[in-house]
């Protein structure tokens, strides 16, 4: 895999047969990795054959995301609701993540791709816990890209334990803003999310990035996760580009 550094000198980019600005790029796509079970039901396969077709993809969809200059990715990959699925699917979940993890820190180290958790790690079991927190030590001082995975996250219970450390802190009510709650949520360090893309059609957050996605664009597509390859990654982007975005405001702003 090569992840794509871009120089100041280049300032447009190919995207499907178009010249396209850099400054009409996202800096920062998240996706709802949707559709993973509905493709292995079409394909006669268990479940957790497609989550580990689902996995396999993260690779191809960074790769095209970072030649097209996006800089951070989050991907969602297990929400705080998840833990109620049948054990034995939560289970393999958690051993096709470890995997993931162990096969493809290092890869990613080399390319310059930091990683990064958001969600709660506690909950992990030991081996997958060390997994991730091993993978971002090794990979923290990288600046190329940003991958943050959501595993055990969800967007109330961020916001609520962001409040409780606000609290916890002594920060006094009238000293609150949105820029001092923004930074102890999980995304702290990192930019909102300009794109949020949901694979399989479906058309809600379910509960994901909700205080970091107040002025994102969304793109949903019935494509399956598995099948979301760099092609429509290209869709997506050229959809971001003829989006208008104010922030609230009568100009548009890029």
């Amino acid at each position: 895999m090569a992840v794509r550094s871009t120089t100041a000198q280049e300032s447009r980019v190919q995207l499907n047969g178009h010249q396209v600005s850099l400054e009409a790029i996202p800096r920062h796509v998240a996706v709802i990795m949707d559709g993973n079970g509905r493709w292995a039901q079409r394909k006669h396969l268990p479940r957790l054959a497609g989550h580990r077709a689902g996995t396999e993809n993260i690779r191809r969809v960074v790769k095209a995301l970072s030649k097209y200059g996006v800089k951070v990715a989050t991907l969602y990959a297990f929400s705080t609701e998840n833990w109620s699925r049948p054990k034995e699917e939560v289970r393999g979940l958690m051993e096709i993540m470890g995997k993931v993890i162990h096969r493809e820190s290092l890869e990613f180290h080399k390319q310059g791709v930091r990683l990064q958790h958001l969600g709660r790690l506690e909950r992990l079991p030991q081996q997958l816990r060390e997994a991730v927190m091993k993978a971002i030590e090794l990979t923290q001082k990288n600046e190329v890209f940003t991958l943050c995975v959501a595993f055990d996250y969800g967007g109330r219970d961020e916001i609520i334990g962001a409040i409780q450390r606000l609290i916890a802190d002594g920060v006094p009510a009238e000293a609150v803003t949105a820029d001092l709650l923004s930074g102890y949520l999980y995304t702290g360090n990192i930019p909102d999310p300009d794109l949020i893309i949901r694979t399989a059609g479906e058309m809600r957050l379910s509960n994901f990035l909700l205080w970091q996605s107040a002025y994102s664009e969304y793109y949903s597509t019935p494509t399956l996760w598995p099948d979301f390859n760099e092609r429509e990654v290209e869709k997506a982007l050229l959809e971001y580009q003829r989006r208008q975005r104010r922030f609230g405001g009568l100009t548009p702003v890029r």
